[in-house]
């Protein structure tokens, strides 16, 4: 018997492969990572595809009751549904690992992930450098440590593919202190909170004397929403302009390119937020 890591893809119910659907109708029992990325339907409608109960796994689930995901599987077949890739994130890995551990057989269905899917703005995927992550700043917490490797990235003629934060099931400090399992209302970044932020990193790189900087405020860099989704949206547009388009309802990502080719400017004019873009 067999520990499945099934990919969904990034769109809908129906984007799951032919393969990975005959293997959830046969589980005994169906995960579903909840906490790295959203699909734009709800657990219903996959209930409602697949013709079976489908058990939400949060983080805490995942990453510290992964034996109870377990349970099982050396005798009959589990499945665990992770929107995208199942290799898209650290925390599925893990998984691996500590399955492994146990001596338990897995097997990986692998599906269409932002990290691929990007393309559809035009870019050419052999030319991207490193991925970073941006997440959400507070008040007294403001890091910046990704800028070096936007910088490295663009020094190199490299385009940057940058994953947005994702904030579901999370505890404030207040309701962690006192130890109530409160927890705040999800929150995905948009493409605007990116570029705000972005910008911001540039201005105290001015303030501080630093003369090449990454990128500026006039630097085109591109907005994705609800990619593989029939609502997909791109707009490619200067990082001032980004911090203020609607894209619509999230999964948002954002790219920063590098140099391009002129195939690639070309496709970029497809997105252009307008005439400014398309003179690029």
């Amino acid at each position: 018997m067999m520990f499945y890591f099934i990919g969904l893809g990034l769109g809908d119910a129906k984007d799951i492969t032919v393969k990975g659907l005959e293997i959830v109708k046969k589980s005994k029992r169906v995960y579903l990572e909840a906490y790295t990325s959203i699909l734009t339907v709800g657990k219903e409608k996959l209930e409602e595809f697949y013709g079976r109960e489908v058990i939400l796994a949060d983080r805490d689930m995942v990453e510290t009751q992964s034996d109870e995901m377990f349970e099982g599987s050396d005798t009959e077949d589990v499945s665990f549904l992770v929107v995208g890739d199942p290799f898209g994130a650290t925390t599925h890995t893990d998984l691996v690992l500590r399955a492994k551990e146990k001596d338990l057989e897995y097997r990986v269905i692998h599906n269409a992930s932002i990290m691929n899917a990007v393309g559809c703005c035009g870019l050419q995927l052999y030319n991207f450098g490193e991925t970073i992550s941006i997440v959400f700043w507070t008040d007294t917490w403001k890091p910046d440590s990704f800028y070096d490797k936007i910088k490295r990235n663009r020094d190199l003629g490299m385009h940057t593919l940058c994953l947005l934060d994702i904030k579901v099931k999370e505890q404030s400090i207040e309701n962690l202190m006192k130890g109530k399992k409160i927890f705040e209302p999800p929150r995905y970044m948009s493409v605007n909170t990116a570029a705000e932020q972005l910008v911001e990193i540039i201005q105290r790189k001015k303030e501080e004397g630093e003369k090449d900087l990454a990128f500026t405020e006039d630097t085109i860099c591109i907005g994705l929403a609800r990619i593989g989704s029939e609502t997909q949206t791109i707009i490619a547009a200067t990082f001032t302009d980004m911090m203020t388009v609607d894209i619509g309802a999230p999964l948002h990502s954002f790219v920063i390119p590098g140099e391009l080719h002129p195939l690639e400017k070309d496709m970029l004019k497809l997105f252009a937020y307008n005439d400014d873009v398309k003179q690029y």
